[in-house]
C-alpha cells in the first residue's frame, strides 16, 4: 500500500483508521466508532504486506507513528486521546456527520440517524 496508495484511501472514504489487529487503542476507536454507528474503513497494518511501510509513510506524512493513526474527510485526526477527546466535547459526531459517515435514511429502510450517536428506526 504504502503513503501514495493511503493517501488514496483517505482522500476517497470518509473515515479510515490505520490500525493493528492486536491495539487495544485501536479496537477502542472502533468499538467507539461502530457504536455511533459511523461507516469506516480499518486498514489493519499488521496484516497488510507492506505495513511497515504504510506506517513510515503515515509518520512522515503526519507526524504519528502510533496506531490507531484516524482520518476524518480526508483530516488527520490523531489517535484514540485525540478521538475519544473530541467525542467527549460533542465535536465527534458533527465531524463524522460532515464527512458522510452516517448511512443515509432513505438507504436504511426507513431508519434515521441519532445525531447523538447512532441510528434509530423509525417505527
Amino acid at each position: 500500500m504504502a503513503l501514495p496508495k493511503a493517501k488514496e484511501i483517505v482522500d476517497s472514504t470518509p473515515v479510515v483508521i490505520f490500525s493493528k489487529t492486536y491495539c487495544s487503542y485501536c479496537s477502542t476507536v472502533k468499538k467507539l466508532l461502530t457504536e455511533l454507528g459511523a461507516s469506516f474503513k480499518a486498514i489493519e497494518l499488521n496484516v497488510e504486506d507492506d505495513g511497515d511501510e504504510t506506517q513510515s509513510g503515515l509518520a512522515e506524512w503526519t507526524g504519528q507513528r502510533s496506531v490507531p493513526n484516524v482520518f476524518i474527510g480526508g483530516k488527520h485526526i490523531g489517535g484514540c486521546d485525540a478521538t475519544t477527546a473530541l467525542h467527549g466535547a460533542g465535536k465527534l459526531v458533527p465531524l463524522l456527520t460532515e464527512a458522510g459517515a452516517f448511512a443515509k435514511a432513505d438507504t436504511l429502510g426507513g431508519a434515521k440517524v441519532d445525531t447523538s450517536g447512532g441510528a434509530k428506526a423509525s417505527v
